[in-house]
């Protein structure tokens, strides 16, 4: 009897070794008193959140030069997080000037209020009445970010995301808030042919459906914030800032020169961007440059 209970053991160890493999990983609970993030996961028809280990390094301070979209989501932020009425927010405009680090820096500013964030790619926007069901009665204030909202043309997502989110922000608890981040300010593109189907009717102009259907995506959202490409002086403010900041910690001494100008600029006319990102690029090449020379 022994025998035939091992050699059943064994068998079923076995099997269970080739079929462990296939099964689901376990999925993480979530303690949202010590997790600021979580990103949602899509796993097969269904989906969880995992937790995120997030840095706090981004401040409001950093971000030099777009003082009006920050006075502007930062109040919608905080009428959230104080319970009253606020709205979805589009973030949209040129890449790299501070729309995603806008978002990462005010939960830096108010994680300890009790601020939260969840990433969800646009792929999985039609999960979104799975995400607010499982943060709904949850004491923390909750921002849904989805980085990079935006559809190519002749796709047809959009149209299924408009009712998605009709259904899912329209009856939103009070401690959820979508902010996403878009180069388009229609999230679709436009195309001049869009607008040559105008009818006049009683003396008014009414634009095509096409048109419309378009546009009624990002009316969604109750709060635009237009980000746009940074003049040269703006440009070289923010080099300023982020050298300074990666230099103290550093340690190093330096003074901002015409010479540090020029390389900046050339710097940014090399990669076409003129943008906070690029700045940023050059102010982390700049200090190790000069830290190496102090080296050898």
């Amino acid at each position: 009897m022994d025998s035939r209970l091992n050699a059943f053991l064994e068998r079923a160890e076995s099997v269970l070794a080739r079929i462990e493999p296939l099964l689901p990983a376990p999925r993480p609970v979530i303690d949202w008193n010590t997790c600021l993030a979580a990103r949602w996961q899509r796993d097969g028809r269904s989906g969880y959140l995992l937790p995120l280990e997030v840095s706090l390094d981004m401040r409001l301070s950093d971000l030099i030069g777009v003082d009006r979209q920050l006075e502007q989501l930062g109040r919608n932020t905080q009428q959230f997080l104080d319970g009253m009425p606020a709205n979805h927010a589009l973030l949209w405009g040129s890449r790299g000037t501070g729309k995603s680090s806008l978002v990462r820096a005010l939960l830096a500013e108010h994680a300890a209020a009790g601020l939260r964030l969840i990433e969800i790619e646009r792929d999985h926007l039609a999960d979104l009445p799975r995400v607010v069901e499982q943060v709904a009665k949850l004491p923390q204030r909750f921002v849904l970010f989805c980085d990079d909202l935006s559809f190519e043309s002749g796709e047809g997502d959009y149209r299924v995301l408009k009712s998605v989110l009709d259904g899912s922000l329209e009856q939103a608890p009070d401690n959820v808030l979508l902010y996403a981040t878009s180069n388009r300010r229609h999230l679709v593109p436009e195309k001049e042919s869009d607008n040559e189907n105008w009818k006049r009717v009683d003396g008014e102009l009414h634009p095509s459906e096409a048109v419309e259907d378009k546009i009624a995506l990002s009316d969604r959202f109750g709060l635009w914030l237009s980000f746009y490409p940074f003049t040269q002086e703006h440009f070289l403010n923010v080099v300023e800032h982020w050298i300074g900041q990666l230099a103290a910690k550093a340690g190093l001494s330096w003074q901002r020169d015409e010479a540090l100008d020029i390389l900046a600029v050339r710097w940014a006319t090399g990669r076409g961007n003129r943008n906070g990102r690029c700045a940023y690029q050059f102010a982390r090449y700049w200090v190790g440059l000069k830290l190496l020379e102090h080296k050898a």
